[in-house]
């Protein structure tokens, strides 16, 4: 194998697939990069036991061939290498040689037969807009768990029905739900089902979807359960490229794919609480709306004195809410515009990590904060497609 490539090229080539090879991993060949030289294309393809990423750059190429070379040494190369164009060639069985500016640098080559087979590419189900959809999965990650020891709650369900596709994520305190609309291509894709019970019929610009719909969606679907960290990291970075992404799924993959770049992820096994009923809040006694910037900011200001675990508390009066934490002589607060719809006064209290984290998944300038009081449930939104549920905590103030 021997080519020419331009650094820039080489390194973010490598630099992609390196992203899912193991820190640590009692099988070596794991942290290999397989290097494809073939017309004017070189393909880089990394995985282990749990994800794969290929990608495929403009290159030229002198003598094709394959070489598979430790992913990481091999990133560290190439950050290093003059700009310009860089040569790399297999001069002999067991090394290759990467030259740049002067600069030269041998890699041991990896023994290629006993490389494991990339993953099969799962039966392709849809596309969706790539910022569009990695930002909803940035969105709806945030709530979920980071317990290793309860695997499931560690995911994102996805869920795909013929109208939207619909993200959500748990940890038990708080409930992340996202829909956004996406051009489904494969068969077999259920419909949204009708309500059960009756609920809004207003559509919003842009979905087209109804707010009974967007709750609804989840419990008719075809779903998965991905890893959310893994997930919100490499839709982040397949998000880079404009344009769309080609969604693939089956029993045991998830597979997301641009022009150039494929990723696939294992899935998890399990099954996430039902959001149903738990958003279905028509019995709320009080809706706060709320500017989303100026509370945030008072979050983010008041919860310093917040020990961890204590509460920031929420009083809200007919134009006002008054945040306040800390206990003693370390105390905060600070009264931000609001207005309640509701019995006057209300005190809500919340642990000010999952209020702050919530804030700031949404873009909206205005939020709505539904309330049933101490203890209780309440629902942050900014209409239908975004939604995150969140439980109040219940203090000896409160």
């Amino acid at each position: 194998m021997e080519l020419r490539i331009e650094q820039h090229a080489l390194t973010e080539a490598v630099a992609w697939a390196a992203r899912v090879l193991p820190t640590r991993s009692p099988v070596p060949l794991l942290g290999g990069l397989l290097l494809e030289a073939e017309g004017d294309r070189l393909r880089v393809s990394g995985l282990d036991h749990e994800a794969s990423a290929r990608v495929e750059t403009e290159a030229e190429t002198i003598r094709p061939g394959r070489a598979l070379v430790m992913g990481r040494r091999l990133l560290d190369v190439c950050r290093v290498l003059p700009e310009g164009p860089v040569t790399a060639a297999v001069d002999s069985p067991s090394r290759l040689t990467l030259g740049a500016g002067g600069a030269r640098f041998g890699l041991s080559l990896l023994p290629l037969q006993d490389h494991p087979a990339p993953p099969g590419v799962p039966e392709v189900r849809g596309e969706v807009d790539a910022p569009a959809f990695a930002a909803a999965v940035a969105q709806v990650a945030a709530a979920a768990g980071r317990d290793e020891t309860l695997p499931a709650l560690t995911g994102l369900r996805l869920a795909l029905t013929s109208g939207t596709l619909t993200l959500a994520a748990t940890d038990r305190y708080r409930y992340a739900l996202r829909t956004i609309p996406w051009k489904p291509t494969g068969a077999g894709l259920p419909s949204a089902a009708a309500p059960e019970t009756e609920a809004p019929a207003t559509e919003t610009a842009e979905t087209g979807v109804s707010a009974a719909e967007a709750v609804e969606t989840a419990a008719h679907a075809v779903e998965a359960l991905v890893p959310a960290r893994r997930l919100a990291e490499l839709t982040r970075a397949l998000a880079t490229e404009p344009g769309t992404l080609t969604v693939a799924l089956d029993d045991g993959t998830l597979a997301l794919a641009t022009s150039t770049r494929r990723a696939t992820t294992r899935l998890l096994e399990g099954r996430l609480p039902r959001h149903d009923k738990l958003f279905a809040l028509d019995d709320t006694p009080a809706t706060a709306t709320l500017d989303r910037a100026p509370l945030t900011e008072a979050v983010k200001r008041v919860a310093v004195v917040a020990d961890r675990d204590s509460p920031i508390h929420l009083t809200f009066t007919g134009d006002t809410v008054h945040l306040q934490a800390g206990h003693e002589d370390d105390v905060a607060s600070q009264h931000v515009p609001a207005h309640l719809d509701g019995e006057a006064p209300l005190t809500v209290a919340f642990n000010p990590a999952y209020l702050l984290e919530a804030l700031t998944t949404f873009e909206a300038s205005t939020l709505h904060l539904h309330l049933q009081g101490p203890g209780q449930r309440a629902l942050l939104t900014a209409g239908p497609t975004h939604q995150h549920l969140l439980m109040s905590m219940r203090t000896p103030g409160v």
